[in-house]
């Protein structure tokens, strides 16, 4: 590990994994934290999925949310994948000196309306204000608890063969925040940031093999893929011509030199069940409004030990690996 803190320990790639598996797990080293999944998985009178997440996107608001919307969705999401019904949330501000109050106003609005829409509610949370200069404008801290209705979804369930699915189009919240950082935003292109528990609720419900689910945001879907499968047996091949992405996406990640496929997600989720059950739950997914663009785009191979490998549209093969450096810092 470097001697120094750079951006690039919070992209959700290498550097991230290292600084978790490096420092922190063995400092804190216990078995429902050694699991690393979206939430911890606690035992009581009923299991629970408990998780925390802290929101530093720049812009506060940006094409399809803000940093309100996407600090509810963000935790609902993480105990959703876990199997969980989201149930209750904190939530904690820090507030640089000179944030307008029309904007936490607004926000806070914003909260309200998406933990309404999501059925959870805020029970706790907490206010620190800083100094101006010291901050930057505002950042979001929030746990959440949640009651675990669809228990064993792992990485480790994982089987040769095995269909891997995502639920709609890649790429579009880190780009989105990207251009309007920038400010290059043109056009309709916007944040697909949304609370996915109803969606992962109707995949569970089918009766299919899910092996796991897990919402693929700092990093993208080609990281969140390799965590999947590195250091075991198995790897995943997927097709490129059968991976979602947005025109728009596209053209931007050209321009800015960017690969969809390590862009952030915040309304998207991957899914890997059994290849016998991939065309219901595939339907289920189309059946609602977060999975209507749902696809098929790969399978657990035996052939690449822990690699992921993109067929491309030129009939080549392409290993893609976990996400190296900041490509797009604080976009969430």
């Amino acid at each position: 590990m470097d001697e120094i803190i750079t951006l690039d320990y919070g992209s959700g790639g290498k550097k991230t994994a290292r600084l978790i598996e490096e420092l922190l797990v063995p400092a804190f080293r216990n078995s429902v934290l050694e699991a690393l999944g979206d939430g911890a998985l606690l035992d009581g009178a009923e299991r629970l999925a408990f998780s925390t997440d802290s929101f530093v996107v720049d812009p506060i608001f940006f094409p399809g949310g803000d940093i309100g919307k996407l600090s509810v969705c963000g935790t609902v999401n993480d105990l959703a994948v876990c199997g969980a019904e989201p149930k209750y949330l904190s939530l904690s501000f820090i507030l640089e000196e000179g944030l307008p109050l029309a904007d936490l106003r607004r926000i806070v609005e914003s909260i309200r309306a998406q933990a309404e829409k999501a059925g959870v509610s805020i029970v706790t949370g907490d206010t620190k204000v800083v100094e101006k200069g010291r901050g930057d404008k505002l950042y979001i801290n929030t746990a959440g608890i949640g009651f675990v209705r669809f228990p064993g979804l792992s990485p480790r369930n994982i089987r040769p063969g095995d269909a891997v699915l995502v639920s709609g189009t890649v790429g579009d919240h880190g780009t989105a925040v990207m251009l309007a950082r920038s400010g290059m935003m043109q056009g309709e292109l916007r944040s697909d940031c949304a609370a996915l528990n109803g969606l992962c609720r109707r995949i569970l419900e089918t009766g299919a093999a899910v092996r796991v689910l897990r919402d693929p945001t700092r990093g993208g879907v080609a990281t969140t893929l390799n965590e999947f499968v590195e250091g075991t047996a198995l790897g995943v091949v997927i097709r490129e011509e059968a991976v979602p992405v947005r025109p728009q996406v596209r053209a931007a990640c050209d321009m800015l030199g960017l690969e969809p496929l390590y862009c952030a997600n915040e309304g998207k989720l991957l899914a890997v069940v059994a290849a016998e059950d991939a065309g219901r739950v595939l339907e289920a997914m189309r059946e609602t409004g977060e999975g209507r663009d749902a696809a098929v785009i790969g399978e657990v191979s035996e052939a690449y030990p822990g690699r992921l490998v993109m067929e491309t549209a030129f009939g080549g093969r392409r290993i893609l690996q976990k996400l190296t450096g900041a490509q797009l810092p604080r976009i969430c």
